[in-house]
């Protein structure tokens, strides 16, 4: 890692640093300065969130808030992106739109949930296929090493559907959804100045700036208060996604000494919030009879929210216990990242059962 290391930008000679920070604090204005007008269009037209019985919240929310979302981190990372890093931008910023105009239909219209993931799918292999990001090693999980571009293009488009939506199932407390995109932005910029990928480090910045100030409205917000909606849930979890494709693919060719022994494993506890609470809920709607598409409030989120706690204490409490999982993951690199994962799902498994015991004996969950 060298942060002063310069590149021409607008005819001037840069360091990388400026630009890390120039991109996270444009995205982060951007973002700022267009929520506000964002809220009085929605008002003007009544695109709101409209509680209902599952809704964690009782008034009438504006939902674009994913536009801004888009606006701040497509603007920024077009700017300040290094030279020789604009293909994968490219290929990115065709799935993003694809997905902001699927979203925008979502939120203002309702849309057909078949439709939707066909239009998952096109973003998704648009990034995968025509940009050639892809997971090409399971890092000697099951023993696999390297895998086929057939299974490795299947794998990673399931991969980019699995965070897209999983983003959307945990956005629905105040600030869960963008705290967790936060975290993992950050974690993943982190790896990626440290081990010399400089411009994916910009790209990881960007997003935790548009993120943050969302954050902003999002929690604290009274009169200017905003929801992301199925347009910023999903380009939060594609982005992500990005990171997390372009994390496992380039581990394996850094320095090693910034190599990790399980990098699956480190992976997965970044993510661990979102891919543990997908695969709980779909568990649950399968045996309780339910399609795993049936909305309902059985999320983590929901369990702690009956507690009795706020929304931005259930947002500490999970993104606390996210950060404690990875620090368990990395500790427990040594036994393998099928081992390690294994471990940490059943802890939160029977954590998660205990919670739902507690509140079926208090009688406030009437189903596990």
């Amino acid at each position: 890692m060298n942060l002063t290391n310069t590149y021409s930008l607008f005819g001037l000679v840069l360091p990388v640093w400026l630009l890390i920070s120039a991109g996270f604090l444009v995205s982060f204005l951007i973002t700022y300065i267009s929520i506000p007008p964002i809220i009085k269009i929605s008002k003007f037209r009544s695109l709101y969130d409209i509680p209902n019985e599952r809704a964690s919240h009782n008034n009438k929310v504006p939902l674009l808030g994913g536009l801004s979302l888009f606006s701040g981190f497509t603007i920024s990372s077009i700017i300040f992106s290094l030279p020789g890093g604009s293909s994968d931008i490219r290929f990115l910023l065709g799935g993003l739109i694809i997905l902001l105009f699927l979203g925008l239909k979502d939120d203002i219209m309702m849309l057909d949930p078949k439709k939707k993931l066909m239009g998952q799918v096109l973003a998704a292999s648009i990034i995968v296929i025509l940009g050639d990001i892809r997971v090409t090693s399971f890092h000697s999980v099951f023993g696999i090493e390297s895998i086929g571009y057939v299974p490795s293009v299947l794998f990673t488009i399931f991969l980019f559907l699995l965070l897209i939506n999983a983003f959307n199932l945990i956005d629905g407390v105040d600030g869960l959804s963008s705290s967790i995109g936060i975290f993992a932005s950050l974690v993943f910029g982190s790896w990626f100045i440290l081990t010399g990928h400089y411009n994916d480090g910009i790209l990881c910045f960007s997003l935790a700036g548009s993120l943050i100030s969302y954050f902003i409205f999002n929690v604290f917000g009274k009169i200017n208060k905003i929801f992301m909606g199925d347009t910023g849930a999903m380009i939060t979890g594609v982005v992500i996604a990005f990171f997390a494709t372009k994390f496992l693919d380039l581990e394996n060719s850094v320095e090693p000494e910034l190599r990790f022994l399980s990098a699956p494993a480190i992976a997965f506890g970044i993510l661990f919030l979102p891919l543990f609470d997908t695969l709980r809920i779909v568990i649950i709607r399968l045996f309780s009879g339910k399609s795993p598409f049936q909305a309902d409030r059985r999320h983590i989120h929901h369990l702690i929210l009956k507690f009795g706690f706020t929304h931005l204490q259930v947002t500490l409490i999970l993104l606390s216990f996210n950060l404690l999982i990875l620090i368990a993951m990395f500790f427990l690199q040594p036994l393998g990242s099928l081992v390690d994962i294994l471990i940490v799902l059943i802890f939160a498994s029977v954590l998660s059962v205990c919670l739902g015991y507690i509140l079926k004996k208090r009688g406030s969950l009437d189903i596990l």
